[in-house]
């Protein structure tokens, strides 16, 4: 064969390969077009509340993009939206498994998508799956263990075992005091621990434990307010803690009840001191003054009762001008 017929024969082939792959592009960008477009139409049903039409739509993108993600992803939380937890019905299950299906496939596309392992975790807690969902949780750890705020979804998720999986009290404390010591000198760490020991169940059989983790909520809340004195609502805090203390206590000591009531009284007053326009420390002054000081100190009911009056009516008061502020404000928007 000349030179020239095999020079030839290469030129034609090589058109024929630009053409097949510019056809072949072509309908690759064709694709991703109709795969955006049912995607973005998806999203917006999904918004709406929509769920089972997003998932038609979520659908439609993964026949056009089969490895799109963000498709799989958000079938699963459609499904989980539409899911029940504790409702024993076929459609229920339906649900559940297109959802574990759909979320289990998305991170197989893209196992180290912490948005999507957080996703599937939080449908294994839905089904009180717990070593599947810890096993997810822990990894979102192991993968940005920078970012602090991961460790209060871990500790969030052990505090919603407490009392029914060994070792998941202890587990969500271990979380709260790592945040705690990754980062001492910020408030927040603190509140997050205090609000645990506070939310700890109380039964009959626990009482000296109970009175325990209120103590140690206690604790973090003065740390709190260690490191932000003239924060109004870290002593507030203190204050309501302080009031459940001696309320919630009633088979303590009348004397101890009442040594706990009067640190409630001087935190709150504290905090209404610091912004005499914050609301809820007339409010919580007024719980207290009622729920237990008039109870406590009966000779002294009547004049603690006109102080809940006059507290609860402050609170109003200053409730009725903040929502007229914003109504105000809102106002103000629309017209500029």
């Amino acid at each position: 064969m000349s030179r020239q017929r095999i020079n030839s024969l290469a030129v034609i082939f090589l058109a024929l390969a630009v053409l097949v792959t510019a056809t072949s592009c072509e309908k690759l960008k064709v694709n991703n077009l109709q795969a955006n477009y049912h995607f973005k139409k998806a999203n917006n049903l999904f918004r709406e509340g929509k769920y089972r039409n997003a998932v038609t739509e979520y659908e439609l993108a993964l026949k056009y993009k089969p490895d799109l993600v963000q498709a799989y992803r958000y079938i699963g939380e459609s499904y989980k939206q539409l899911y029940k937890p504790g409702v024993q019905t076929p459609l229920n299950k339906e649900f559940e498994t297109k959802a574990l299906e759909a979320l289990t496939k998305a991170l197989e596309i893209d196992p180290n998508n912490i948005e999507i392992i957080y996703s599937l975790g939080d449908m294994y807690d839905k089904l009180r799956k717990f070593e599947e969902a810890e096993k997810l949780y822990l990894r979102i750890l192991e993968l940005d263990p920078q970012n602090m705020d991961n460790f209060y979804v871990v500790a969030e998720f052990y505090s919603r075992y407490a009392g029914e999986i060994p070792d998941a009290a202890k587990k969500a404390e271990t979380m709260y005091l790592r945040r705690i010591e990754a980062d001492p000198e910020n408030p927040i760490g603190y509140a997050y621990a205090a609000n645990y020991y506070e939310h700890l169940p109380i039964t009959e059989q626990n009482i000296e434990q109970a009175l325990e983790n209120y103590d140690k909520a206690n604790m973090f809340w003065e740390k709190r307010i260690a490191l932000t004195p003239d924060d109004p609502q870290a002593w507030l805090a203190k204050g309501v803690n302080r009031w459940g203390r001696a309320y919630r206590f009633q088979s303590l000591p009348a004397a101890e009840r009442l040594a706990i009531a009067r640190e409630a009284l001087q935190a709150i007053e504290k905090a209404r001191d610091l912004d005499p326009n914050y609301p809820e420390p007339y409010a919580w002054l007024s719980v207290l003054y009622r729920s237990v000081l008039s109870v406590l100190e009966p000779d002294k009911a009547a004049r603690y009762t006109a102080e809940a009056d006059k507290n609860i009516e402050k609170f109003n008061s200053l409730r009725t001008k903040a929502a007229e502020k914003k109504k105000l404000e809102e106002e103000l928007k629309k017209v500029d």
